[in-house]
């Protein structure tokens, strides 16, 4: 379901096979696609607004509730628009705020409703995504996808994370110039890397998550071919932590998450720069809970009513 930090080992090995197998990265190639991968193994790219359908809202309690299809890369993705109070048609003045929010792996974006509901009773809209693959990763194929030239499905799923950013400042309802990145587990991985991409994000709320440790795995293992390093490094969301400054990184997490132990949330979060801050709760299971509100809140108020 989701991999941990020993996933990186794994992958390393994989390259070092690939390695003695001959192959090669390519390096720095733009092609039309507009994606790239810097020496330093930080992905960029250039987003543009995508193509998208949106049904007529539909009451669904305390907000309406939107289909969504819009064009990413070279996929056709789903995706729910919730946006809080009234029917939508009543609320064109730009003044909600909006949140870009992606499950974890094998969770799609009806079963991320109880999150996204919580969200809208705080006055957040959000635009749910199915992600490819429903969130889940394979570094394997990834791997020799890049080793192709290829742009690799997690790079794509960063992408696809801006795009619906890009949906949410289209939309009259939205303040465009408060919109933020929330996630869960593998989820909270790519809201990470795309809250660092897109400088105009306020900031990102990553729940029961953590990085790979992939710099760690990458000394121990002697690694030194920087094209091996690159690619490991553009997959790791630990990478991407600096580019979040000054918007603050929020990371929350129980102290009996049954995926991922409390300590690799801790150990990526403390590679993060301030502003930063790490929420703490003790619920039995991986992914939100109600333990959580109280974080939320306070966090949610901090990134998109006070700016801090």
């Amino acid at each position: 379901m989701l991999e941990r930090r020993n996933g990186t080992a794994v992958m390393l090995l994989v390259g070092v096979i690939a390695l003695f197998l001959g192959w090669h990265f390519f390096s720095d190639s733009t092609s039309a696609d507009q994606w790239i991968v810097s020496e330093k193994g930080i992905l960029e790219y250039k987003v543009s607004m995508p193509q998208y359908n949106i049904s007529p809202p539909e009451d669904d309690g305390n907000s309406t509730l939107s289909a969504v299809q819009f064009q990413s890369r070279d996929a056709k993705m789903a995706a729910l628009l919730r946006i809080p109070g009234p029917a939508a048609d009543d609320r064109k003045n730009g003044s909600i705020p909006g949140i870009v929010l992606l499950p974890g792996a094998t969770v799609s974006k009806e079963r991320e409703q109880k999150l996204a509901r919580y969200l809208a009773d705080l006055g957040f809209a959000s635009i749910t995504l199915d992600q490819r693959n429903l969130g889940g990763v394979d570094a394997k194929a990834d791997l020799q996808m890049f080793l192709r030239g290829e742009e690799p499905t997690e790079h794509r799923m960063v992408y696809d994370a801006l795009a619906a950013a890009e949906i949410l400042r289209s939309r009259p309802e939205i303040d465009p110039t408060r919109i933020i990145y929330a996630g869960e587990s593998n989820g909270g991985r790519f809201a990470i890397m795309a809250s660092a991409l897109d400088g105009r994000a306020r900031g990102v709320l990553a729940i029961s998550t953590c990085g790979y440790g992939t710099d760690d795995a990458i000394a121990s293992a002697g690694v030194v071919d920087k094209n091996m390093v690159r690619f490991y490094r553009s997959i790791d969301p630990e990478t991407y932590l600096y580019r979040i400054a000054p918007r603050p990184l929020v990371m929350i997490h129980s102290r009996n998450d049954t995926i991922i132990p409390y300590q690799l949330a801790e150990q990526t979060y403390a590679r993060g720069v301030q502003p930063k801050r790490m929420h703490t709760v003790g619920c039995n299971v991986h992914g939100y809970c109600a333990q959580m509100n109280e974080a939320i809140e306070e966090e949610l108020k901090g990134m998109m009513v006070e700016g801090r």
